[in-house]
């Protein structure tokens, strides 16, 4: 390597993303329900209880199973109230909710369409809460495969975290993806392959878990009472977010679902929204 090349390696190793706080702004949430009469009211109550955090300020309306039948109308509707939050369940008119393989075609719309995070509840009649859930957003935790330099996902975590709460912050490396990467430099003779295993994991570890360090460092001069926790690790990805929010006892995940790139969920999202249906899932 020459001395330009490592004067540009360290350079980029000090351009580091640095953490920007800005508080998620919620004046107005839409309930959405196919629970109709006194049954609709409890649920919009019980939502507005779990996300005290919120504050007194937001108005929430509702849009109960007499509102809507189809998604053109449910949009229609969405549009007209023009929300900062929608709040609903997987399953929307339909039986499905019975079986743990979907969102539901109102949910699949929703997430990529609308503007605003949809908070994703688990489905009233499902009886499938753990007991610690819809209690109040006291542990939060935000998902993602790439953190380092991800300001809205940590924003809308940090905002729905109560005062007094804790916010995990946890990014998972994929290890087969790793390893494959690992197996293919081996077969390079002019790479030495634990060399290369030890320093670049060590690299790809290190950028989120100093990006979490900027966040807390940011978080605390606003959020005096949150504390800010790191989870940086190696796993089977869908398999280490579960193990990590039984572990944790979360109260809500906060993940991204949209892509620039198509049309479909974004990445992991899907299977870990179809998958976690115990706990209020906040998409983005």
């Amino acid at each position: 390597m020459t001395k330009v090349d490592q004067f540009e390696s360290a350079f980029r190793a000090a351009d580091k993303p640095v953490f920007e706080f800005l508080q998620p702004v919620v004046e107005r949430a839409l309930v959405v329900t196919d629970l109709r009469g006194a049954d609709a009211t409890a649920f919009r109550d019980q939502v507005r209880d779990f996300l005290a955090v919120l504050g007194n300020g937001v108005q929430w309306d509702l849009d109960d199973g007499d509102s809507f039948k189809t998604i053109e109308a449910l949009l229609e509707r969405v549009n007209v109230r023009n929300p900062d939050l929608i709040c609903t369940y997987r399953n929307l008119h339909s039986e499905a909710w019975r079986w743990p393989y979907s969102l539901g075609e109102y949910l699949d719309v929703l997430t990529q369409i609308v503007a605003c995070p949809v908070l994703v509840f688990p489905h009233p009649q499902a009886d499938r809460t753990n007991g610690h859930t819809l209690q109040g957003t006291d542990i939060v935790m935000a998902i993602t495969t790439h953190l380092a330099g991800d300001n809205s996902l940590v924003n809308n975590a940090a905002g729905f975290t109560n005062d007094g709460g804790t916010l995990w912050l946890a990014h998972v490396e994929d290890e087969k993806s790793f390893g494959r990467f690992i197996d293919t430099i081996s077969k390079i003779d002019a790479i030495d392959t634990d060399t290369s295993r030890e320093r670049i994991l060590a690299q790809m570890l290190k950028e989120p878990g100093d990006y979490i360090r900027s966040c807390k460092e940011v978080i605390v001069t606003h959020r005096p009472s949150v504390r800010v926790e790191k989870i940086v690790t190696v796993g089977g990805r869908l398999a280490e977010f579960r193990r990590l929010i039984d572990k944790y006892t979360v109260d809500l995940l906060v993940m991204y679902t949209k892509d620039a790139d198509q049309s479909a969920m974004h990445g992991l999202a899907y299977p870990l929204a179809v998958e976690l249906r115990e706990i209020p899932l906040l998409l983005l």
